[in-house]
């Protein structure tokens, strides 16, 4: 079921999302509330799942991870049980920052961060390419990141 959302809730969810690290007290100032009711609809929304957690965003190019790729991928059989082998074996895979299933002529769509294109060439041979029912990959490599996800 989901949660009804009114609007101290969506404040409290963009000021979070913004700055994870803003105490309760500045919080319920920006919201317009004070400290203990926004304390108390924080700990509503972790409950219900809404907020999943906390965490800092980390800049990936200076952690030497600015290669970007988004891998197509095909399975040779999309059978519930070939779908779930797959799903828990790419959890696995490090470099893969995002894995969708797709409604196309592909199965999964694949974000793939790595040093450098030779970091995922090996990749693509030694991980991607092993996981369960892949039966072939294609690759587009971003040339440059114009919006990303933000919380």
């Amino acid at each position: 079921m989901q949660l009804e959302l009114d609007r101290f809730d969506h404040a409290i969810l963009r000021v979070l999302a913004a700055d994870g690290r803003v105490s309760a007290t500045e919080l319920a100032r920006r919201i317009g509330l004070t400290k203990s009711p926004t304390q108390a609809r924080m700990k509503r929304l972790e409950a219900a799942g809404v907020i999943t957690g906390y965490g800092a965003r980390l800049d990936p190019i200076r952690m030497g991870l600015a290669h970007v790729a988004f891998v197509e991928v095909k399975l040779s059989d999309t059978r519930e049980s070939a779908l779930q082998a797959f799903n828990r074996a790419v959890l696995a895979v490090p470099e893969v920052e995002e894995c969708h299933m797709i409604a196309s002529r592909f199965d999964y769509l694949l974000k793939v961060r790595t040093a450098d294109i030779q970091d995922y060439r090996r990749v693509l041979g030694e991980k991607l390419s092993t996981l369960p029912f892949v039966a072939s990959t294609s690759t587009h490599v971003a040339m440059e990141s114009v919006k990303e996800a933000r919380g």
